[in-house]
């Protein structure tokens, strides 16, 4: 087990099955009203370079029902935002702070925030990764299908954070994955080789229809992520037929599942019709969040 909570495979399969563990317990606690506070006078320093609804409610949330306090900074209000040097800010930050969750746009950034603080760093979101939403979307799929291991588990769109995270997931939980991407959009060029040289199960595919046939679960997100705004005319035209909808869903096994990070462009990305249907766990997942991620902070931050 590592200190820090910055990329899925950094971790190994023991371990993140040990975080699940704990979100399935954690979450039952919190279903009962059973105190948890695993935490207990213990503070996580949130810093916020990006915007965000579920991030931020579910660690600050989390935190709490941990007995523990969750103090949210934005980067633009603080001296970074004014220049001062990363490492200089997470020596500070270490020193007041029992735990570290960003959410920004470099993953060299926190990478190197995470180098030179001594207190756990969680990634809670960046450019190239967003690992609590993976885990959170796969400890979902495991409520709802009993050997989740064992699936097919289909990604259309962007090839993104969340596609690169799923990627790096195939190569640890060892299921199949096809991913489909509009050419031009695939994902991270060293992620895929990384998890083939690991033996991940891939099918990159510029089809959905392909990476959707048979599949138990499909999964997407918005065409254009924050700080691609000025691409998204751009994106509509080049990812028209990347879209989940019912046509789609057809070609997946009959009992498939539907996921979606949130928030979503309805009739974009995802029709409305898939999301509020019997195929949707979408809000399942984002509930999830919570579960999962106080089940990471208790793992790296309880003493």
């Amino acid at each position: 087990m590592t200190k820090d909570f910055l990329c899925l495979s950094d971790w190994s399969l023991d371990d993140l099955e040990a975080i699940f563990d704990l979100t399935r317990e954690l979450k039952l606690k919190q279903k009962e009203g059973t105190p948890h506070q695993l935490l207990a006078g213990q503070t996580l320093g949130m810093l916020f370079e990006k915007s965000s609804t579920r991030t931020r409610v579910s660690f600050e949330v989390g935190m709490f029902q941990l007995g523990g306090h969750a103090l949210f900074l934005h980067s633009g209000n603080t001296q970074m935002g004014r220049g001062e040097p990363i490492k200089d800010t997470a020596r500070v930050m270490a020193r007041y702070c029992d735990g570290i969750m960003i959410r920004t746009y470099s993953q060299d950034a926190i990478e190197e925030f995470a180098e030179n603080c001594y207190v756990p760093v969680i990634n809670g979101l960046t450019d190239l990764y967003h690992p609590c939403q993976l885990m959170a979307d796969l400890f979902t799929v495991s409520e709802h299908k009993e050997d989740y291991k064992n699936l097919k588990y289909c990604w259309v769109g962007d090839g993104n954070n969340m596609a690169n995270s799923w990627i790096n997931a195939a190569a640890i939980f060892g299921f199949e994955l096809r991913v489909a991407t509009p050419k031009g959009y695939e994902p991270d060029a060293g992620v895929i080789a990384r998890a083939k040289e690991a033996g991940a199960k891939l099918l990159l595919s510029n089809d959905p229809k392909v990476a959707a046939a048979g599949a138990d679960v499909l999964n997407t997100d918005v065409w254009a992520s924050m700080g691609q705004e000025e691409e998204q005319a751009e994106r509509e035209k080049a990812f028209k037929g990347f879209q989940i909808n019912a046509g789609l869903v057809k070609l997946a096994n009959p009992d498939c599942v539907v996921m979606h990070c949130l928030p979503a462009h309805r009739d974009e990305e995802i029709t409305d019709e898939v999301i509020e249907g019997p195929h949707s766990i979408i809000f399942d997942e984002a509930e999830n969040r919570l579960h999962v991620q106080k089940a990471i902070m208790a793992t790296l931050m309880a003493r």
